[in-house]
């Protein structure tokens, strides 16, 4: 789950207009509308609300009195109503509990996230609430938040990883990383280390309590050497490169901001993806900015214990390097689709390389993942796929004919492709095929090839390769991207 603080604009409160948008589009619902006077409610218009944040914000000292701000949790992992609970709470641990503020849940991207939309000034006093490194700020209420809400505890987590074996500096390091944490000296004592989430220190230990030790040789080793040997033959040991390209220290005021910047780079393939999700084996590359791989670690998450790659198995003899680069925000968004067998992955891989042009995909960057979607949220997207079928309104849903003339869904929000017989059952599909469709004319026509009875309403309803459209956009990131394209202008 994250945080981001958007940009203010001025003094109209634009985000309560935004939101009300949203909803307006069937994209949005009002989950929350807290500490408003008794005439101000869900019933009022949108423009009453504004008028009253801006009555109550008229300060000489403060000119962008908006504070809007979004937090989103990766996919669906997390509820509209569980989203809202982490809102309150959060306010709370800004210092907005009993400020004016509404939420918003939008459904309109991949990742389920709530807008909130308040004032930096105090209804009571007119003063301006404390905003002194607020997006810093941000990162350590949403994770106190997180700890009392679902018990996500950092110094817990911390703990754990260091009691794992590892046998130097650079592999507690990369273990760190790896959790989310970061791992540097100490300012103040050169025999110290701190260990950073978010820009926030949580930990400070002695370079003296650190235990080193080296797991070469030992009994789990022999059974990770057969694990890579057998996997490496059934899963693309093709490697290809993410690269991320969002700002890493976002959470600081621009003038903390580091202006050598880079974009962080990883290495991925479906061979690393199947280790992990299988045995929980988590495969690193060592490499120098603009070269390829040198080395590999791997971090064993069932024994708590880091291994340096080659007292393993050599990494030429289990992966091969390639020139490609895939986005991370495109990488994140396409390594959970469910793809059941080649064809429905070709239908995917044509599918996205019209949507995303510049990335230029190739197969090896879809992995095969046959893991059934759960129950209700498979429910969920056959609701999805029959409510576009009656409305014809695409939102999230892509009706694709294959090369076999059988009808492909994609959804993109819930990351799923699949037949659409099989997904609506063989008597709806025939009447989407055929709205006169009844069991006489099934019975007497089931041995006919069904694409060759296509009407040309229902091709409207066909997506066409040839056009391109944007799916999968997170607005907040959006308006992110307009705000700074003007600010450079």
């Amino acid at each position: 789950m994250i945080v981001k603080i958007l940009p203010s604009a001025g003094n109209n409160f634009h985000g309560v207009q935004y939101n009300d948008k949203k909803i307006n589009n069937g994209k949005g619902e009002l989950m929350l509308m807290k500490n408003f006077p008794s005439f101000i409610n869900e019933n009022s218009k949108p423009q009453e609300v504004r008028d009253y944040l801006k009555t109550i914000s008229k300060s000489n000292r403060v000119k962008n009195p908006q504070f809007h701000t979004v937090i989103s949790t990766k996919f669906l992992a997390h509820s509209k109503d569980e989203l809202t609970n982490v809102a309150e709470d959060f306010m709370q641990e800004m210092g907005y509990g009993n400020q004016p503020y509404i939420v918003v849940f939008h459904d309109d991207t991949e990742n389920n996230h709530v807008h909130i939309v308040t004032t930096r000034v105090d209804k009571t006093s007119g003063k301006k609430i404390k905003d002194s490194y607020e997006k810093l700020k941000s990162q350590k209420a949403l994770s106190l938040v997180l700890e009392k809400q679902f018990g996500k505890n950092n110094q817990t987590e911390i703990e754990k990883l260091l009691k794992y074996k590892f046998g130097s500096l650079k592999q507690l390091e990369l273990l760190l990383e790896r959790s989310g944490f970061k791992f540097t000296q100490n300012k103040k004592d050169e025999n110290a280390y701190d260990i950073l989430k978010n820009g926030v220190c949580e930990k400070t230990i002695n370079g003296n309590q650190i235990v080193f030790s080296s797991p070469k040789n030992d009994q789990r080793s022999k059974q990770l050497k057969a694990i890579l040997s057998k996997y490496k033959n059934l899963h693309s040991g093709k490697v290809f490169q993410v690269e991320d390209t969002r700002r890493q220290e976002g959470m600081l005021p621009e003038e903390k901001q580091n202006k050598n910047w880079k974009p962080k780079i990883e290495f991925e393939s479906e061979l690393q993806k199947k280790l992990r999700d299988t045995f929980g084996l988590d495969v690193v590359f060592h490499f120098i900015e603009g070269k390829m791989p040198f080395g590999y670690s791997l971090i064993d998450h069932k024994t708590g214990t880091v291994y340096k790659g080659s007292d393993l198995l050599k990494m030429k003899d289990l992966f091969e390097f390639t020139n490609d680069v895939i986005d991370k925000r495109l990488f994140e968004s396409i390594k959970d689709y469910t793809i059941p067998n080649e064809k429905t992955k070709q239908i995917l891989l044509k599918f996205l390389n019209m949507n995303n042009p510049q990335s230029e995909l190739k197969d090896f960057m879809l992995f095969n993942l046959k893991k059934l979607k759960p129950k209700e949220q498979y429910n969920t997207i056959r609701l999805d796929v029959r409510k576009y079928l009656k409305t014809q309104n695409s939102g999230s849903i892509r009706l694709i004919k294959g090369d076999d003339e059988k009808l492909y869904v994609i959804h993109t929000q819930k990351h799923f492709v699949g037949e659409l017989q099989s997904l609506i059952g063989e008597k709806e599909y025939q009447h989407f095929l055929n709205p006169n469709y009844n069991e006489e004319f099934f019975t007497k026509h089931n041995n006919e090839n069904p694409g060759n009875q296509l009407s040309k309403s229902i091709n409207n309803l066909i997506f066409e390769f040839s056009k391109s459209s944007n799916v999968g956009k997170d607005p907040a990131e959006e308006e992110f991207r307009k705000r700074r394209k003007k600010k450079r202008s």
